[in-house]
């Protein structure tokens, strides 16, 4: 047990075992779909096989044919022979795309598992296209392989990418917030009125509604991590001089709440004018979250490690809904990033990171959770036992941060109970 210092005060922080053998993780292709979605002059073109369009198809739940803003080169048998020049191919496609959709303003080539297997290098494709296309189309490249990662790395890919394109500060650059992770637009524009009332500012969002390159990044620049996965782009804002605001992350009450006040008391907001802006929200959330204590109060969840996301749910659910966590497992345990959740964690669950799936199949089957939390993989084989699940991947589809959706967090979780609950015979 080691101990991490908040606001002052030591507090103990668990330590996470971490495990070796066969574990159950999404496609990190699957970022595609809330990512599009967010940059509405971007294009993501994935480069891989027709495993991957349809993957990418059916998660989405759009037909080709509406014409989204993603797509798949696919890689023919001549491709993954090397009997083709896939730079040339890679050129040709672009060129056609862009002929049919003239209005891309950012081109994202999202490598694969089987690109990256046969290392067809898209950085140097990239850096080709931009040359030839600038200044109207910008083309960037990053990975959203399925290779030893979790499906919300690929935003972190993404993000990265585009903070590495970014200009060097001007001298006379002043202070500013970079909140870091993508959110959906209804959320972003309620943390920019909390942040313009608290006279925060000026304050980007990474990524943006557009593809319009971030401001210049330096010493003066601030980062909110708004996610728990962005932990490569945190790194990439801090090699050019920024610095990381320490935070819970804001789901829930409790976490917006702490969130907000890094940023408040790093712009040097004065607390009462602080707590005069937050109080309306801190109400809402707080009122909105008590419809659901009944349902998840004294309940227990087990969580397999898919999104990241585990360890920030844990504590929101444990300290604003009562519920008791059994086991907190993530796919990869960034103890920097999360080194304002832990303290709030407290030192009663086990907490894993990238454990052995047989092994915590086996223990969740012993302890028998009221709710088990974990990818869809694995919730069919549990439901099938009458154990009650809920798909972690909908925390990431779902608009979860804030204090307005604080109640339609907690709903998320409550939602499987209560239906258990209408459903005994």
């Amino acid at each position: 047990m080691s101990a991490i210092t908040l606001n002052g005060v030591e507090a103990p922080c668990p330590e996470a075992y971490r495990d070796r053998g066969p574990r159950s993780v999404f496609c990190g292709l699957t970022s595609v779909v809330w990512m599009h979605r967010k940059i509405q002059d971007a294009f993501f073109l994935i480069v891989g096989s027709r495993t991957c369009a349809h993957l990418i198809q059916s998660a989405a739940g759009v037909m080709i044919f509406a014409e989204p803003r993603f797509g798949t080169a696919v890689l023919e048998e001549r491709d993954l022979a090397g009997m083709a020049d896939a730079q040339e191919e890679l050129d040709r496609i672009v060129t056609r795309l862009l002929e049919r959709r003239p209005d891309i303003r950012l081109l994202f080539l999202v490598a694969s598992c089987p690109s990256d297997v046969i290392r067809i290098d898209l950085k140097r494709a990239a850096h080709r296209l931009s040359g030839r296309l600038a200044p109207k189309t910008r083309v960037l490249a990053y990975t959203g392989s399925g290779l030893d990662t979790t499906f919300t790395q690929g935003e972190d890919s993404c993000l990265a990418s585009l903070v590495a394109e970014q200009a060097e500060p001007a001298d006379s650059a002043g202070r500013s917030l970079v909140v870091a992770g993508c959110l959906p637009d209804v959320v972003e524009d309620q943390f920019r009125r909390l942040f313009e009332a608290m006279g925060v500012g000026p304050v980007h969002f990474l990524p943006s509604r557009t593809s319009e390159p971030l401001p210049a990044v330096g010493p003066e620049t601030l980062v909110l991590a708004a996610q728990p996965f962005v932990g490569e782009t945190v790194q990439a804002l801090e090699r050019r001089g920024a610095r990381r605001l320490s935070a819970p992350f804001p789901f829930g009450e409790e976490g917006t709440t702490l969130w907000l006040k890094a940023a408040a008391d790093a712009f040097g907001v004065d607390p009462a004018r602080f707590d005069e802006v937050t109080a309306p929200g801190r109400a809402r959330a707080k009122k909105a979250l008590e419809h659901h204590r009944e349902t998840l109060e004294g309940k227990t969840i087990f969580f397999f490690p898919d999104s990241q996301l585990e360890i920030p749910m844990a504590r929101f659910l444990a300290r604003e809904l009562g519920m008791r966590p059994t086991d907190i497992a993530t796919p990869y345990f960034n103890r920097s990033l999360l080194d304002a959740e832990l303290p709030l964690l407290g030192s009663d669950p086990c907490l894993s990171e990238a454990p052995d799936v047989d092994e915590q199949m086996a223990r969740c089957l012993d302890l028998k959770p009221d709710l088990t939390v974990c990818g869809l993989g694995l919730a069919n084989a549990l439901e099938a036992q009458g154990r009650v699940t809920k798909w972690s991947i909908e925390l990431v589809f779902t608009p979860v941060h804030g204090y307005d959706q604080a109640g339609d967090l907690a709903g998320i979780f409550a939602r499987p109970l209560v239906r258990k609950s209408l459903l005994k015979v």
